[in-house]
């Protein structure tokens, strides 16, 4: 039911896909004057056409913002280089933090809006210390386990949550679908995105051969024997076995890609696990933590959480060995009650 009496404005990052579509719904339906802003990433008509449908079928405005070189440059360009350098990129992160949320807190004060929100699924909860006065916003972990999405947000800050707002925290992927078909709306079934939205779902490949200057080279394992032909570091990350395409006594894994002498270096199974990583570019969403500070971390989006402790040099050691540390890729850290506490990149 409509609350008429909420009129707090708040600019909703519309998709096209059912999440974003159904947070602005439960806005709307709250009350919410709600202001849809599509992020036009790649110029797809099609894409603004089926917006605008679900905007007008919702009865919200739409404003299509051009952010194709921002994108290009901030997020693509990045994928690129860190790939280039032998890291593991998470563009998914850096979109969150430069892309999505930045121009969505433009447009709040443009349109001297309220609150932000986006159709992730996370959850913030406001915590007042009445004594001092102060307000804590801490993010949590979506109600839906299995499609959370808190790790990718990191990188948020206390000010940028008091003004955020996850209207699907508290649901399931499975009930969004259900408030998604029951209101009409066309996207009710639409097929989860891709995990890299900028690369078709098979076109990895040839998207790294178009972009970069890819060189092939020797394949080696970890006393310097020559086991084959790699296609190009880029195209490997660390643990990874399929694609390498060698034979003999394996299973290969990648352990590790010498850019000096352009070495893809394999070794077995157990040579990927790690009992210490380094982090840099580290964010706390609250306060710093009195180091040194055991935690939980998950060093990869899917990975699960295991017990650590990171000192004050952003050395992170972990309880158990863990397989297949990245560097490029995020690690989060987080409560025991799936709070989190903030992350940094993995050098």
């Amino acid at each position: 039911m409509t609350n008429s009496k909420n009129n707090k404005r708040v600019i909703v990052a519309m998709s096209g896909g059912v999440d974003s579509s159904v947070a602005a719904l439960l806005l709307k339906n709250k009350g919410y004057d709600v202001r849809g802003i599509f992020l036009d990433f790649f110029g797809n008509e099609n894409s603004v056409k089926e917006v605008r449908e679900i905007s007008q079928k919702i009865g919200i405005s739409l404003e299509i913002v051009d952010a194709s070189k921002d994108f290009k440059k901030k997020v693509v360009d990045y994928f690129l280089e860190e790939l280039e350098s032998g890291n593991t990129p998470n563009p998914c992160v850096v979109c969150n933090k430069e892309i999505k949320f930045r121009v969505l807190f433009e447009k709040m004060f443009e349109l001297k809006a309220d609150y932000v929100a986006t159709g992730h699924y996370a959850r913030i909860k406001r915590i007042t210390n009445y004594e001092s006065r102060i307000m804590n916003f801490i993010l949590f972990e979506a109600k839906d386990k299995n499609k959370d999405q808190s790790y990718f947000l990191y990188r948020l800050n206390q000010k940028e949550l008091s003004k955020i707002l996850f209207p699907l925290g508290n649901y399931t992927k499975p009930e969004v679908r259900k408030m998604a078909k029951k209101f009409g709306l066309p996207v009710y079934d639409k097929k989860e995105s891709q995990d890299i939205c900028f690369i078709s779902e098979k076109g990895y490949e040839k998207f790294l051969k178009k972009m970069l200057k890819l060189r092939k080279g020797k394949i080696c394992d970890l006393e310097d024997n020559i086991l084959g032909t790699h296609a190009g570091l880029p195209f490997y990350t660390i643990g990874q076995r399929k694609g390498i395409k060698i034979g003999g006594r394996g299973p290969f894994y990648v352990t590790r890609k010498d850019f000096s002498k352009n070495r893809l270096i394999v070794g077995e199974e157990k040579d990927l696990f790690s009992q210490k990583m380094k982090l840099k570019n580290i964010n706390w969403i609250g306060k710093t933590p009195k180091f040194p500070a055991k935690t939980l971390v998950r060093t990869r989006y899917r990975n699960s959480l295991v017990n650590a402790i990171i000192s004050k040099d952003n050395n992170v050691v972990f309880e158990n060995p863990q397989r297949a540390i990245a560097p490029g890729q995020s690690a989060v850290f987080y409560s025991g009650k799936g709070e989190v506490l903030g992350g940094g990149v993995i050098g």
